[in-house]
């Protein structure tokens, strides 16, 4: 096995998870950043930390995306194949963080992987492909839009005699909570999915032959994350913090505490990755909706949905021309 093939494969895994965090760090601080209850800095910093902490939380997730998708390929075929699925994500990111669309980074990913294994020749687990992605795909974005909207019901039912500038003031610092929480989710979901890649790479290279996570790979993954967290994604940012909806403090809580639950429960009861960023944005959806129903900008809102359902096509028609051009040179 070239050494160099693994090498570059890492440093391609690596680059697209410090994409992933600069990409997805507006799920976890949008809100808390546009109702002002934390800096912007501020928030960077903490989810970054977060973001560290979420990825030692469990391997559910790693262990569906190493083996629940594709066949584990062989030989330097098999380590085509990744690294053209990475390239085929890394591209989508930064073309959709270019035009400030908040699209799933998980999605590029599994598109990714999808088409260059189908451009190699590699067998795609379809019924993995089908529970673990395209049905939390459109269940949870649904539960998010839902769950956002009667949680804010409750709270203005809670609230309804409350002084409204002291219960903005204290949803604040509820608010530092509940994007702690949608941080650390967000770690324990999308660092786990590059751990995944690795330990496909590793197992490929006759590194390991076990499905266990090393720590190192943690570590690295968890590490490229937070900086990628902490240099920010002040495009998307706006996009969520502003253009769906202004939000006020206790819908800023409604729709981070919505978010994070259905990641917790997706991580540790299904095991299934699903998208932050499907989760929180349709859950800032759902939240605005009780304050009336225009008060959403729907036509933001489609471009967004229309953008999380090209996602995956986008990022396994650029992993399948990728693989064609990678396998010129691997073999």
């Amino acid at each position: 096995m070239d050494m160099a093939a693994l090498i570059a494969v890492l440093g391609v895994a690596f680059f697209f998870t410090y994409t992933n965090g600069f990409h997805d760090s507006a799920n976890a601080i949008a809100t808390s950043v546009s109702t002002r209850a934390l800096t912007p800095r501020a928030a960077l910093a903490m989810a970054a930390v977060m973001n560290l902490a979420g990825a030692f939380l469990g391997s559910g997730v790693a262990h569906t995306v190493s083996q629940g998708i594709i066949a584990t390929p062989t030989g330097n075929q098999g380590m085509a194949i990744l690294f053209a699925a990475l390239v085929g994500a890394i591209t989508w990111n930064l073309v959709t963080w270019y035009f400030g669309l908040p699209s799933s980074s998980s999605h590029a990913l599994f598109g990714g992987m999808v088409g260059a294994a189908l451009a190699g020749g590699t067998k795609v687990f379809w019924s993995g492909v089908v529970d673990k992605i395209v049905i939390p795909m459109v269940v949870s974005p649904i539960v998010g839009l839902v769950g956002g909207y009667l949680v804010m019901l409750a709270i203005l039912w809670i609230f309804r005699r409350a002084n409204p500038h002291r219960a903005k003031r204290n949803f604040r610092v509820a608010q530092t909570a509940s994007a702690a929480a949608m941080a650390l989710a967000h770690g324990l979901q999308d660092a786990q999915k590059t751990m995944g890649i690795v330990v496909m790479a590793l197992t490929i290279s006759g590194h390991q032959t076990t499905d266990s996570i090393p720590v190192w790979v943690k570590i690295s993954c968890a590490t490229m994350l937070s900086l990628g967290t902490y240099a920010g994604g002040w495009r998307i940012m706006r996009t969520l913090g502003r253009k769906i909806i202004e939000l006020d403090p206790p819908q800023g809580f409604a729709a981070e505490a919505t978010a994070s639950t259905v990641m917790y429960i997706t991580s540790f009861v299904f095991k299934a990755p699903i998208s932050t960023t499907h989760v929180i944005t349709s859950a800032i959806m759902g939240v605005g909706a009780t304050k009336r129903i225009r008060a959403v900008r729907w036509g933001v809102a489609k471009n967004i949905v229309l953008g999380w359902f090209i996602t995956m096509p986008a990022a396994a028609v650029v992993a399948a021309l990728m693989y064609w051009f990678v396998h010129l040179f691997w073999g």
